[in-house]
């Protein structure tokens, strides 16, 4: 597909690894990384590298990595809000399981049709997914050709993916997106647009990590 002169900018999308607290709704609260998440993101980032750039969420689990990761191989660090994880609204802080045994009808109908469906006092999906959006088109526009490192969280890489391969927003909950995935993405700039590929989601799991 490359060109002669074509530029191309390779991004790729880590998610943070595991966080203190354990498995609850946490897209707005700001917990840190355990030990294990540190070691899981360290670990798939170990044999990668050559980035010029690192992008983050601003919610310390993202963050926290980005920043010591950039500062390590002295690179610029951009923080963007647009990437931080959706609201869950009333689900915040609580526990996956127990919402799903205290609510179940309302949760599974989130999960089978989320546009229509909202957490109770949380942020519509059509919302979190256009500012994801904005922020990818303005990391595009601003450092074209470059070899970038994003760091965010699972609904932002489900939601950026959407986008990018026209999927509907009902199956978004089928990628998954498990602790320090990392999903490699090339976009060819043109005079006509922009043209997204996925070249790999998670090849830790191909190779068997």
């Amino acid at each position: 597909m490359t060109m002669v002169n074509e530029v191309v900018t390779t991004i790729d999308v880590l998610r943070h690894g595991a966080c203190e607290g354990g498995e609850i709704y946490r897209g707005s609260i700001d917990v840190a990384l355990s030990t294990e998440g540190w070691q899981q993101m360290s670990s798939t980032v170990e044999s990668l590298g050559h980035w010029q750039r690192v992008v983050t969420s601003p919610m310390l689990r993202c963050r926290q990595f980005a920043e010591y990761y950039a500062d390590n191989a002295s690179l610029p660090l951009m923080t963007d809000d647009r990437f931080r994880e959706m609201d869950f609204g009333e689900w915040e802080g609580r526990k996956v399981k127990e919402v799903w045994r205290s609510e179940p009808d309302l949760i599974k109908a989130y999960y089978d049709d989320p546009v229509s469906v909202t957490p109770p006092g949380g942020e519509p999906i059509l919302d979190v997914q256009a500012r994801i959006v904005s922020a990818w088109e303005s990391l595009l526009d601003s450092h074209a050709g470059e070899r970038i490192l994003l760091v965010a969280h699972s609904g932002v890489i489900r939601l950026l993916l959407a986008h990018l391969l026209k999927m509907p927003l009902t199956s978004i909950s089928t990628l998954d997106v498990p602790y320090a995935c990392i999903t490699r993405l090339k976009v060819f700039h043109h005079d006509s647009g922009n043209i997204p590929v996925l070249l790999s989601h998670n090849p830790m799991l191909v190779a068997g990590q």
